[in-house]
């Protein structure tokens, strides 16, 4: 579910249940610009999960945390399966929490990266991300098209306002993590491009709905998952264009709450509330 609010944020909530693992809950999530007005974080999360048995709450977590490692630690899973391994180059666009922990993950990922260029949304440096970087030498640039076109991996981790850069940037045997389109309206990449790259996605239903997928439904997505388990095999040619379209799933955020719900209640840490039913 998403929706917008009359304050100028966007809320949504991704529910589900995970049978074999009992697992039951929610994300209620969503993105409130002005928040970086007063110096706070414009992405705010809230994670409950209940007993699928009998529908009492268990726990109730701040999910900021979890949104921001579940869904870098995704990117770094799209990067090791897709992205050429001896990718040397990395342009992201942005430069906030969600693309710091992108790029962050993929130099863990990926450890023949040795250049980064990044762009902003105001279109000037960030002496904090480059600080953050600073063994790398992080370069800042204006011109979308060069630095794409210069690049190995390309990460978008934006609001998803619009395309980025024209199609004709990406150069054969770039992939791409698209991280920012997960509702309507919202995109990162430009026109054309899914029509020449290996779709990938983390659920084939939301990319078509709300991802990138969306701008384009004529083309067929495989999902990460089936990747995994080696349902599907890939094999990778030099000059493919790959994408990993990253809407984000209940699944990341229930599973990653469960296990930190029950490392809490081993180590008898957190606030217990009396509850009467």
């Amino acid at each position: 579910m998403r929706e917008k609010l009359h304050t100028g944020g966007i809320f949504g909530i991704k529910s589900g249940d995970v049978p074999k693992a009992d697992l039951l809950g929610f994300k209620a999530a969503g993105f409130w610009p002005a928040n970086r007005e007063a110096g706070k974080e414009p992405h705010q999360a809230t994670i409950v999960l209940f007993d699928p048995h009998t529908g009492r709450p268990l726990c109730i977590i701040d999910g900021n945390a979890i949104t921001t490692l579940r869904t870098g630690a995704a990117g770094a899973i799209g990067l090791i399966l897709l992205a050429r391994p001896e990718s040397r180059s990395i342009c992201i666009f942005g430069t906030g929490t969600q693309g710091r922990i992108q790029l962050r993950l993929a130099l863990r990922a990926m450890p023949s990266l040795d250049t980064i260029h990044y762009l902003t949304a105001d279109g000037r440096p960030d002496a904090a991300f480059e600080a953050a970087f600073e063994d790398f030498a992080p370069a800042h640039s204006n011109q979308a098209a060069k630095a794409v076109g210069s690049s190995d991996i390309i990460i978008t981790a934006t609001p998803g306002s619009g395309p980025l850069f024209p199609p004709e940037a990406v150069r054969p045997g770039t992939h791409i993590n698209a991280v920012g389109a997960d509702t309507q309206g919202k995109r990162e990449l430009p026109d054309g491009l899914l029509r020449r790259v290996r779709l990938f996605a983390d659920d084939c239903e939301q990319s078509a709905a709300v991802g990138e997928g969306q701008w384009d439904t004529g083309c067929r997505a495989t999902e990460i998952g089936d990747l995994l388990t080696g349902k599907i095999p890939f094999t990778r040619d030099a000059a493919d264009i790959t994408v990993f379209d990253m809407t984000g799933l209940a699944l990341q955020d229930l599973t990653v709450a469960d296990m930190l719900w029950r490392q809490a209640r081993s180590r008898g840490t957190g606030t217990r509330v009396p509850w009467r039913w």
